[in-house]
């Protein structure tokens, strides 16, 4: 994008509401939907037709929402949150307590040669034009400054905080891009959240730390094969927090037949190199794939959670899709695949919901691709519903964080208990404090990792780290409060607070924190100060405790060499 270009985004490209025209019916509006008890959509569509303008033509939500700011500007006074949320278009969008935007790098080719795996020009490896970001990435042809400011600008209209802003980067394996291409990528989305040019990704990042929208969390898709040492570094170089790593099986065989270009063993060593740099890991799991049967995807789905090396942080599952112009489709044409139908698929999925453990969450159950390109299989883009209902029937529950989430519902934090759950791993002990109401709901957690051996960076030696930190609950801006919202009510700083406590009666003397780079101030505020890509600060511990600290390391292989060179 040309300079030019690049200003008219800077400037929203949001035409602002007429206050001075429609002034009188916009309040009219707001006055009903605030009076009415409970909101329906349907309500909210007699209302607008009641104050349809002269022409016939009838308000829409964004542009509701966009009066109503402009309105409380004029007049000085905060926005009512609850009229806010009964506005927006999609509020799930930001009730996990953060806006995600999703934006999509260039084609490039793929190292692998997965059997599964669609390629339609003009898009990058394994994506479809009719899957949503993919439209909208290829609509801006591909750029990722334009995403980000046409997705916070979307966002905005339908009424969501986007003060802090997730960014997910999609589009094939990451780590296979050119290093300069991912630096100019992320930098020019840094530069849309910060509203101007940066002459370097370090500087982008800096201004990012008092920006407008905060990025508070940077998530990247790879391969296992792909994870090295030297590839962590470059990760938090860019300020990458959450790797999602396909896995897709857990059988050297299937992975061989559906020629994925990666073993167990390369999935394993991948996820605790990223793990012991504090990365958060997702791992993409697919059910179906040629060679499983529903028995052998049961066995694999619990070798996640079984095996020390794996037990990864979040999960999504994607049911094999089969699809035209792929190698799986000639399988299936010559009759040697076929897909489970709906209530194999079904009941499968939803017994991997019972097994899931309570410190991961399960972000999909299948991926949004347009059922005109499923030749065969289950095509129902609703199927976690379809899940949810035959578990209820079952009497089957889930524990998965997603499930527990405290969303849009009050909480009184006095209410709150704090429970910690500890599971070990191959290289690190794990402790996921959560808080969580006298119902089970979960309004916040923090995942402490405890280190049993030399992690791969410098700067983490002798630390605990905190790998993520979650407050649940409506997204709130930065400087925002709201009665019975978890978010800024103190519930962050009193899991850090935890977190260093039970730290430092293990016997750490530091603790660091993976901070995006727009979370270093609030870091900061509690006593942590950066030490190259990480916020650390000291702990001490009781010597009257009565129980021995536990050493931080233990020699049962070989350290993780870092390369000669580490990041700026």
């Amino acid at each position: 994008m040309n300079r030019a270009h690049d200003r008219s985004w800077w400037a929203t490209h949001v035409r602002p509401f007429d206050l001075e025209r429609y002034r009188e019916h916009l309040v009219a509006i707001l006055e009903e939907v605030r009076e009415v008890s409970r909101l329906t959509p349907e309500g909210l569509s007699r209302i607008l037709r009641r104050h349809a303008l002269p022409d016939g033509t009838i308000f829409s939500k964004s542009q509701l929402l966009r009066g109503y700011r402009q309105l409380c500007r004029q007049e000085g006074r905060p926005l009512d949150r609850e009229l806010v949320r009964r506005l927006q278009i999609k509020p799930t969008r930001t009730l996990s307590g953060v806006a995600p935007v999703a934006v999509m790098t260039r084609p490039y080719p793929c190292p692998g040669e997965c059997l599964f795996c669609p390629t339609v020009e003009g898009m990058p490896t394994s994506y479809l034009p009719g899957e949503p970001s993919a439209q909208r990435a290829a609509d801006h042809n591909f750029d990722p400054l334009a995403q980000t400011a046409a997705r916070i600008a979307a966002l905005r209209r339908t009424g969501h905080s986007v003060d802090k802003i997730e960014l997910i980067v999609q589009g094939g394996s990451w780590s296979a891009y050119p290093e300069a291409y991912q630096e100019w990528f992320v930098r020019r989305c840094l530069e849309a959240m910060n509203g101007t040019e940066a002459a370097s990704l370090e500087e982008a990042q800096q201004r990012n730390e008092e920006a407008r929208y905060r990025n508070v969390g940077l998530s990247v898709e790879t391969r296992p094969d792909l994870v090295t040492v030297e590839e962590v570094w470059r990760l938090r170089r860019l300020g990458v927090t959450k790797v999602q790593l396909g896995l897709q099986s857990l059988d050297d065989e299937v992975l061989s037949r559906n020629r994925r270009g990666h073993t167990v063993a390369e999935s394993r060593r991948a996820m605790r190199l990223l793990r012991l740099a504090g990365l958060k890991v997702v791992v993409h799991w697919m059910p179906n794939l040629l060679g499983a049967t529903p028995e052998g995807d049961r066995a694999d789905f619990l070798r996640l959670w079984q095996d020390p090396a794996l037990r990864p942080d979040e999960l999504k599952i994607y049911p094999t899709a089969l699809l035209p112009n792929t190698g799986l489709y000639r399988e299936w044409q010559r009759g040697a695949y076929r897909p489970y139908d709906e209530e194999t698929l079904v009941h499968l999925l939803a017994e991997c919901k019972t097994l899931v453990p309570p410190y991961c969450r399960i972000n999909r159950l299948m991926r949004d691709i347009s059922t005109e390109w499923i030749v065969a299989g289950v095509k129902k883009p609703n199927l976690r519903q379809e899940v949810q209902r035959y578990m209820a029937r079952m009497g089957f529950a889930c524990r998965c964080i997603r499930c527990r989430e405290v969303r849009a519902a009050g909480i009184d934090p006095a209410e709150l208990r704090l429970k910690t759950v500890s599971y070990p791993t191959d290289a690190t002990e794990e402790r996921f404090l959560q808080y969580v109401t006298p119902e089970g709901a979960l309004a916040g957690f923090l995942r402490l990792s405890l280190p049993q051996e030399e992690p791969p960076l410098e700067e983490l030696r002798g630390c605990a780290l905190v790998r993520e930190m979650r407050v649940y609950g409506p997204a709130l801006d930065l400087e925002a409060r709201q009665d019975g919202a978890p978010q800024h009510a103190g519930l962050g700083g009193r899991l850090l607070e935890e977190a260093g406590r039970q730290a430092g009666l293990a016997g750490y003397r530091r603790l660091a924190v993976i901070a995006a780079v727009g979370t270093r101030p609030y870091y900061r505020r509690h006593g942590f100060e950066r030490e190259g890509t990480y916020m650390v600060r000291p702990l001490t511990w009781s010597t009257d405790s009565t129980t021995p600290p536990r050493p931080h390391q233990r020699a049962r292989r070989a350290p993780l060499e870092p390369p000669e060179s580490g990041p700026a």
